[in-house]
């Protein structure tokens, strides 16, 4: 199996819930659960972290250099620069984009994606063009070449801010894939954003997390059926647009 690297960005000064990848959940930070999740992938080949190189974000490059040997830090704004920089400098070819506020991420999801994008063989592909998916479990995957060209065009603030938005708003020069999920949770949040959102994933966690075990989509699927007041914590949390992490 062809192995992509995952490059996961990461900031201290989240704007609606300042700190969350830092958060302890069991034990473990925020962004130590992403990283073990997403290293359980068969398709990762090494998990990448992308930080800004601000002073305010010194402690969180320590801990994440504790994480992985694949630290890189860059500009605080231009995102897309530190994300192409990261990428850059570790060699990576296809790639992975998985945010750090998605500490429910599932490896077979990462990998379902990988194996219709290996079939496909785009410029893009997403989970997200297509939704089915609760917003969390969010992933994207591209060559380099589209990262780089994304990198050398891009002008548009919110182009800079964020990664993607000029691969997958531009299907006249890319292309671009749906990756689909034969299911409709979008009804469900497991993103990290907010205090509520930090309840719900907390006891997502006490009710099904064991050191050196994995849960995944199925598991926490069969929780909540059976617990819809755990899907009540943060129901009425509204999924921030302009969202820079």
């Amino acid at each position: 199996m062809t192995v992509a690297d995952a490059i996961i960005q990461a900031r201290t000064c989240s704007t609606r819930l300042p700190g969350k990848v830092m958060l302890e959940i069991e034990g473990k930070s925020v962004l130590s659960h992403v990283c073990e999740r997403v290293s359980r992938a068969r398709s990762i080949k090494r998990v990448i972290l992308a930080l800004p190189d601000t002073p305010e974000d010194d402690a969180l490059a320590a801990h994440a250099r504790s994480l992985t040997d694949y630290v890189y830090r860059g500009s605080e704004t231009d995102v897309l620069d530190r994300y192409y920089q990261a990428a850059r400098r570790f060699g990576s070819t296809e790639i992975f984009r998985i945010t750090s506020d998605c500490p429910l991420i599932d490896p077979e999801i990462v990998d379902n994606l990988h194996q219709s994008f290996q079939h496909a063989r785009p410029d893009y592909m997403s989970n997200m063009i297509m939704p089915g998916l609760p917003r969390g479990l969010d992933a994207e995957l591209f060559e380099f070449r589209s990262l780089e060209r994304a990198w050398q065009e891009a002008r548009q603030p919110h182009e800079r801010e964020h990664v993607t938005p000029y691969i997958y708003q531009n299907p006249d020069l890319f292309d671009i894939k749906a990756h689909e999920e034969p299911i409709d949770r979008t009804n469900w949040r497991w993103t990290l954003d907010t205090d509520a959102d930090f309840a719900f994933i907390t006891a997502v966690y006490e009710a099904l997390y064991k050191p050196g075990q994995q849960f995944g989509f199925a598991d926490i699927e069969s929780l909540l059926l059976q617990r819809p007041d755990l899907v009540e914590i943060n129901a009425h949390v509204s999924q921030k647009i302009d969202h820079l992490i």
